[in-house]
């Protein structure tokens, strides 16, 4: 995972200088006291030299005060009417359109960035008992393309690349042979619905060590039959709820939801959960405009719950 970067919403305070005092001209009223409202009691103070970093004071013609205002000082207002500013510049910066796509991107990184530092590796999304799961009748069939691209599923492999000690090709009946996880959990899409599915399959975690993966490494990019790609933060992989899954409601995945095997993330949004899978890569460095299908085109990267 990245080194941990300073929190750009820390806010930073400063204590403010302290301000002059001035003596009351005679004849003048008091001014208000800006804490209390109240008066203040005129004093007789001796005369004193104004300090140089802070403004002169005389008065005008008509009594009023007149204060030269230092280039200290003058800086010192400048950026505190900035600061009151900051939230109307934000909202005025959106409505230039050559803006609008930088802004964006910064508060998607910014969000990407908020909910890695709050992921839990060892906190469990909610499971449920078998009488709260839907019918499988009841869980949509979702694709972004077709429903289902023909997979052979005979001849089907999962090749396995980059920072593994084995890679190479994986049959479905060696990854079956690990142990085999079941649980009863939600699975949320982005279009705003939500269902509790039956999912069994075997822990990514089990499976990366398996092979020889490198756990420390900051990726998993996985490519589909229907060309769908995904990346996934290593963190979430090896999240004890995360599998490579090939069951739904104890029978093999069927076609509509992404035979032979998908992954099924509880942590995640729908759209991260990639199926009908061809390759998975252990990578430090994301391809070039492959982060994933639907974060090329705008969608937060993270993608969490």
């Amino acid at each position: 995972m990245a080194d941990e970067q300073p929190n750009p919403m820390e806010e930073r305070f400063e204590p403010s200088d302290p301000k002059p005092s001035t003596a009351n001209a005679p004849g003048e009223e008091a001014p208000k006291s800006l804490e209390g409202g109240g008066e203040n009691p005129r004093e007789e103070e001796p005369q004193r030299e104004e300090p140089a970093a802070y403004a002169s004071v005389r008065s005008g013609p008509a009594g009023e005060e007149i204060r030269d205002v230092t280039s200290r000082e003058r800086g010192r207002i400048n950026r505190r009417e900035l600061l009151k500013l900051v939230p109307l510049i934000a909202i005025g910066a959106f409505a230039i359109p050559k803006l609008q796509a930088p802004l964006l991107l910064d508060s998607l990184a910014l969000s990407d960035w908020a909910s890695a530092k709050l992921f839990g590796r060892q906190r469990l999304e909610p499971t449920y008992s078998d009488r709260e799961v839907a019918p499988f009748a009841k869980f949509p069939y979702n694709y972004y393309d077709v429903v289902d691209p023909e997979v052979d599923l005979d001849h089907w492999t999962l090749t396995v690349e980059g920072l593994v000690r084995r890679p190479g090709e994986y049959k479905l009946q060696q990854i079956r042979a690990l142990p085999k996880v079941v649980q009863n959990t939600r699975h949320v899409c982005v279009e705003g619905w939500d269902v509790v599915g039956n999912f069994g399959g075997t822990r990514a975690s089990d499976f990366l060590r398996w092979i020889g993966a490198d756990l420390t490494a900051r990726y998993l990019e996985v490519e589909c039959a229907d060309e769908y790609y995904e990346s996934i933060d290593m963190a979430t992989v090896l999240h004890p709820q995360t599998l490579f899954c090939y069951e739904m409601y104890g029978q093999p995945l069927d076609r509509g939801h992404g035979a032979p095997l998908r992954l099924q993330m509880p942590t995640k949004l729908g759209y991260k959960q990639a199926k009908y899978l061809t390759t998975v890569r252990v990578t430090n460095v994301l391809k070039s405009g492959k982060r994933g299908y639907w974060e090329d085109q705008g969608y937060d990267w993270y993608g969490g719950l």
